[in-house]
């Protein structure tokens, strides 16, 4: 059986399923727009495509979205028609379609089943759009404009996809109504024997600086600090922790780009913004024991978790991280935004502790108070390991839930 994968950034949310299907005995390409992927990964065969040109200058900025994705999509059916072409016939085709690649692929191959995963439908009301009054557009009315327009390519997928997979229930919510008897909710999957707590475990950093769980350590992790992700609202919590909690380090792992939302002022990273609005309250002792790291490598940051003696989890109403569930797995103990779809994994006093977006000193106080309860960090992180190995694990729940979907998706 042939599947083919589509993501402009492959493996991306497939980087688990599609060596599994290759183990299963499957017939598995990739298509990517990443321009140094190796021609073969974990036995899948990876399948490199270029747009040919970019966005037209100057274009009205409610079709720039639609223009840039149909610019991709063009792009990948070029891509496609060589393959058909070269004899290339899939079975199954799993997308995701947030960039727009596999709008036309069942133009190339009709009688193909395909699958899309799910990952958002932007609202207007009750999501991240409008959430944070500190960001939100200056033209709300024209914002909704612009949403519905960005939604076109979800919306013109949904006439030629024939199943979703979406990550979390709420995630899925978000779709139109008509589309949800056609989504499976299953994520992508945390494995849990690779993250899992380790005591003895220490993370060294800096000019030759080592702590270990005997430390106390304040972590927080975005894949770049921006206010999507709340880095503004712990920035702002900080210097009233550091001032109870003199021996408490911050480490902060994240870029300075923009994966989300809208970007800072220009030559200035969200990082340094939020950097000189709180600088001025903290003392030089204070802000010595704030190390941001950048972006680490894989086996660093499971090994950041694990000396964690409190994590902060922040974010709007959006894409649930990885991120958090990973820090579950490790047993740390959890400080996160009360929003959805956070509220699916974290169970105020049970898996963790929720705390309001916006509430500065109720997340400080949260902090402070899980710092000084060693008994109820232990509770809480060792009660949301089980969580997420009874429900986000890898190997005993995801993939077979998702390669059933794929299963389900050929007959």
């Amino acid at each position: 059986m042939r599947i083919l994968f589509i993501h402009q950034n492959f493996p991306g949310q497939f980087r688990h399923l599609a060596p599994a299907l290759v183990r299963q005995g499957w017939d598995v390409t990739a298509m990517t727009m990443v321009r140094d992927a190796p021609a073969e990964w974990q036995g899948v065969h990876v399948v490199c495509y270029q747009v040919a040109r970019g966005s037209t200058q100057g274009i009205h900025p409610w079709v720039g979205d639609i223009e840039t994705k149909a610019i991709r999509g063009d792009a990948c059916f070029r891509e496609c028609l060589k393959m058909k072409a070269g004899g290339y016939e899939p079975e199954v085709i799993v997308a995701h379609p947030g960039w727009g690649e596999s709008l036309f692929v069942k133009e190339v191959w009709p009688n193909a089943r395909l699958g899309i995963y799910c990952e958002y439908f932007y609202q207007h009301e009750g999501a991240d759009v409008g959430f944070d009054a500190e960001f939100s557009a200056t033209d709300p009315i024209a914002d909704a404009c612009r949403l519905r327009m960005k939604n076109l390519n979800s919306r013109l997928h949904f006439d030629i996809a024939d199943s979703g997979l979406s990550p979390t229930r709420w995630q899925a919510s978000t779709f139109p109504e008509l589309f949800h008897s056609r989504i499976t909710v299953v994520h992508d999957g945390i494995d849990t024997d690779k993250v899992a707590p380790n005591p003895s475990t220490s993370f060294s950093f800096g000019d030759g600086l080592s702590i270990s769980r005997k430390d106390e350590v304040i972590t927080f992790v975005n894949r770049n600090l921006e206010p999507y992700r709340g880095f503004h609202i712990f920035m702002r919590a900080l210097p009233e922790i550091l001032k109870k909690r003199p021996k408490a380090r911050v480490l902060i792992v994240g870029g300075d780009g923009v994966s989300y939302g809208s970007s800072p002022p220009a030559g200035k990273s969200w990082k340094e913004l939020f950097i000189a609005e709180v600088r001025p309250q903290m003392s030089d002792n204070e802000w010595s024991r704030v190390h941001f790291l950048g972006n680490i490598p894989y086996p660093r940051f499971v090994s950041l978790l694990q000396i964690s003696t409190v994590h902060v989890y922040l974010t709007y109403p959006f894409v649930l991280s990885w991120s958090l569930l990973e820090a579950m797995s490790a047993g740390c103990a959890v400080v996160a935004a009360d929003t959805q779809p956070v509220r699916e994994v974290i169970r105020d006093g049970d898996t963790g502790r929720l705390v309001d977006f916006f509430d500065l000193p109720g997340l400080a106080s949260a902090v402070c108070a899980l710092l000084d309860d060693p008994l109820q960090r232990e509770a809480l992180g060792s009660r949301a390991r089980e969580f997420v190995r009874e429900h986000y694990d890898l190997r005993r729940v995801c993939l077979p839930g998702q390669i059933a979907w794929i299963e389900h998706l050929v007959t």
